[in-house]
């Protein structure tokens, strides 16, 4: 993703400028690695690295079978004390050195299911815009290159001028979260027939009241199978699923409609507003009234 890796080297260029500005050493120096040449890239940048950062990946699936030459690189710049950082699906590239096993980390919530699933020594959490463990730092969508960048001119200046530079750039430098923005999106590739019938059985009655028996007997399975494979499949309880998909459907009608966010609770199957906005909360960390504010535009 050329925008992740030129923004990035144009964050740190008005740093920079910053330091200068209040009289500090200028801190950033940048290098770019080309993936497609990285013997020559190597070559040209013989030097200990301070940080190195993997970009997100757009279009290609590269992040799932890296160069061994790259991964024994990262190895060895970590040894030698650089920072190692991921944006994105960059997670998968840093998980194939190990530095992640026994680590939580952060990826875009949409390769969450797959960064676990592939790498399951590592604790995956996609509700996290950003994770510095120190010398790792995760980062999660595509565009969280610009709070990574922040974040290692907080590490490298200090907090003022990097707030100064997030002023600079019209970007908010107070504390947000993947959750914020991450939407439920059912798998229903997982192969298991009997488990997305029930799956488009739920898209349809998700606001009915439901129990797992019942759920169970429509398939003809006891309920402990059908547990057990309704999790193999979706990663999920039912009941989990069921709440994940009430308060995606919640989501929507706070963005589309003008409902109150009584009517809201009703509409996806609460009763008690209370119980429905303390999941909404625990799903989305945010109010369905904080939500609101954030992704609906007021009308003049």
């Amino acid at each position: 993703m050329l925008s992740a890796v030129q923004g990035l080297a144009e964050q740190f260029y008005l740093a920079n400028q910053f330091c200068s500005e209040h009289g500090l050493q200028q801190t950033f120096k940048t290098y770019t690695c080309d993936s497609q040449n990285l013997e020559q890239s190597f070559e040209n940048s013989q030097e200990n690295f301070h940080v190195v950062i993997l970009p997100p990946c757009l279009y290609e699936q590269y992040y799932l079978k890296p160069q061994s030459d790259l991964i024994d690189w990262l190895q060895q710049q970590h040894k030698q004390g650089a920072i190692i950082c991921s944006v994105c699906a960059g997670a998968f590239i840093l998980a194939e050195t190990g530095l992640l096993d026994g680590r939580k980390v952060t990826s875009h919530w949409k390769l969450a299911d797959d960064l676990a699933r592939n790498f399951p020594n590592i604790q995956v959490d996609s509700s996290r815009l950003l994770i510095n463990d120190t010398d790792i730092i995760t980062s999660g969508g595509l565009m969280s290159w610009v709070d990574l960048g922040l974040e290692l001119v907080a590490l490298f200046t200090n907090s003022k001028l990097m707030r100064q530079l997030g002023r600079f750039l019209l970007v908010d430098t107070g504390s947000r979260e993947q959750s914020y923005y991450q939407s439920f999106c059912t798998r229903l590739d997982h192969g298991d027939e009997i488990i997305i019938r029930v799956q488009h059985q739920l898209q349809k009655s998700f606001h009915q009241a439901i129990k797992v028996s019942q759920l169970a007997e429509t398939v003809n399975l006891t309920e402990r199978t059908f547990l057990r494979r309704f999790v193999n499949a979706t990663g999920l309880k039912p009941t989990q699923y069921i709440q994940r998909l009430r308060i995606q459907k919640a989501c929507e009608l706070i963005e589309s409609t003008t409902k109150s966010i009584e009517r809201v609770a009703a509409d996806v199957g609460y009763e008690d507003v209370s119980a429905f906005r303390k999941m909404f909360i625990k799903i989305t960390e945010q109010t369905p009234r904080e939500y609101k504010n954030r992704f609906v535009r007021s009308e003049v």
